[in-house]
């Protein structure tokens, strides 16, 4: 009887060690990717600690598995007509991320900045519905290929606002023309695809700014503050 009660007690001492992590991918643009702020092109990304979904994983703790699947360049499920071959439709690329990654329990997307350039002319409804589409790929993927696992669930971050910094410079002028007109929709049109969806939101510009110099990244701050944002909320959904 005293070994039995003995290898109880060993079992529920061990066992926590190994409890799975719950495992998250942020599929994002390059604002998670980490791309440093500059009046012109190109750039480095922020060191692997400073990039915000690194600062989730800080936040988060050893309880959780942060993975950053994030592309620059990367739209909702606009096509490639701006770099030929980059893979930057993101519903093209998502069913392959999310497998690849199995098993997910949360898929955190924020992406749809990118969408605002003038070449591709949409408007931010159409943006918003390319959200929407990412979200039901995640509800309706289930394991993927050959997998029993269950579709994560999914929380959709509406990007921060373009800064009006985004007019200057040499580069981001003409590329983004016309889309400060568009950035300030942008926030409630992923908040209602969200609830139909049946994703949870939140909105990054409710806590940072497009701080950068070039209007459209984030400084090493905003990176901060983000990701000690969004970890605050992953908390509340995964509770």
């Amino acid at each position: 009887m005293k070994k039995l009660l003995f290898l109880i007690a060993v079992l529920a001492f061990v066992s926590p060690c190994f409890a799975k992590p719950i495992r998250i991918m942020v599929f994002g643009d390059s604002l998670s990717w980490g791309f440093i702020p500059n009046e012109g092109r190109p750039s480095e990304r922020y060191p692997a600690d400073s990039r915000w979904p690194d600062v989730l994983q800080k936040e988060l703790g050893s309880d959780y598995e942060v993975i950053n699947e994030s592309l620059n360049g990367r739209t909702t499920d606009a096509s490639d007509n701006q770099l030929a071959g980059a893979g930057l439709d993101g519903s093209a690329y998502l069913p392959a991320a999310i497998t690849s990654h199995h098993p997910l329990d949360l898929v955190i997307i924020m992406v749809g900045g990118n969408d605002l350039k003038a070449a591709y002319n949409r408007t931010p409804f159409r943006s918003a519905l390319g959200a929407g589409r990412l979200i039901d790929i995640c509800n309706t993927i289930d394991g993927g290929l050959g997998t029993t696992y269950k579709s994560p669930k999914v929380l959709l971050i509406c990007p921060p606002q373009l800064s009006p910094k985004i007019e200057q410079g040499a580069v981001f002028p003409e590329m983004f023309k016309g889309g400060l007109a568009k950035t300030n929709q942008l926030s409630k049109l992923y908040e209602g695809i969200a609830q139909l969806g049946g994703a949870a939101f939140f909105d990054a510009g409710s806590v940072i700014t497009t701080d950068g110099a070039d209007g459209l990244h984030l400084t090493a701050e905003g990176e901060k503050k983000l990701g000690t944002a969004v970890a605050a909320k992953v908390k509340e959904i995964m509770k």
